[in-house]
């Protein structure tokens, strides 16, 4: 699907989505390359929203690698530009959402919730921007995105109120597995083993349902590290061999 719109879309913005397709697949070089080409063409075409995108796409690799600080100057430039750009786009309040994910891998509540809230603002937009190939944030995801970021700040009374609300509006399996994900480690975070297995469990047979499932893999692959403290209970033990066996197939693919 993005081949073919990519296909269909000005050069500028196939960079990104070749990009994209690379991140998808775990190959960050080649993904890192493409969206500094896309962020080159940008800028010389003089298209903020075009190249405050490619640096956000960019930052979204260190975040994946849990590199946080080198993610920040990214966003930080990608802001200024967004704020340069088509104001009836939502660019701008993309970069703040995914500010907010740095905001709290560093553990910054306070500019992580403040983030948060220049994201929620995309729903006071009047005459939204059509989505495009490059641009696809319109907040339906927010509610999600702020339960994660409260889960990286182990917050989990901040997050669980928000991920029941986004587990029934995910429509997706890929979105499903990704708050299942992190329903478990609050699990975790919380001591309660059993909310823990279901959800986590539950989150492995999404995984197994989505074309995605690299993505649902990674995340998988961190809760993980969360089952050390319950390795005594041996469905934590079944839990990690399945996921496990996943990631290990995902890997070999």
């Amino acid at each position: 699907m993005a081949t073919l719109t990519a296909l269909a879309s000005p050069p500028r913005a196939c960079r990104q989505l070749c990009g994209e397709a690379f991140f998808d697949s775990g190959n960050y070089a080649a993904a890192a390359q493409c969206y500094a080409e896309a962020a080159h063409v940008s800028k010389e075409a003089r298209e903020p929203d075009l190249w405050a995108c490619a640096m956000t796409r960019h930052a979204f690799i260190s975040i994946y690698e849990h590199q946080f600080k080198d993610a920040a100057p990214l966003l930080e430039g990608a802001a200024t530009l967004a704020a340069r750009g088509d104001p009836a786009r939502t660019t701008r309040y993309w970069v703040a959402a995914v500010q907010a994910q740095t905001f709290a891998g560093l553990g910054d509540l306070s500019n992580c919730e403040r983030a948060l809230d220049r994201a929620e603002h995309v729903a006071g937009l009047d005459d939204r921007a059509p989505a495009t190939g490059w641009l696809r944030f319109e907040g339906s995801r927010l509610d999600e995105e702020r339960a994660s970021c409260f889960v990286a700040l182990r917050r989990p009374d901040l997050a669980e109120p928000a991920l029941n609300k986004a587990l029934g509006q995910a429509r997706s399996a890929r979105r499903r597995g990704s708050v299942l994900v992190d329903l478990a480690i609050v699990g975790a975070q919380r001591g309660d083993v059993d909310q823990l297995v279901m959800n986590g469990a539950a989150a492995v047979d999404s995984a197994r349902q989505t074309a995605s499932v690299g993505y649902v893999g990674r995340k998988l692959g961190g809760l993980r590290e969360q089952l050390v403290p319950y390795v005594g209970d041996r469905r934590v033990r079944y839990l990690d061999a399945q996921i496990k066996d996943l990631v290990s197939a995902t890997s070999s693919q």
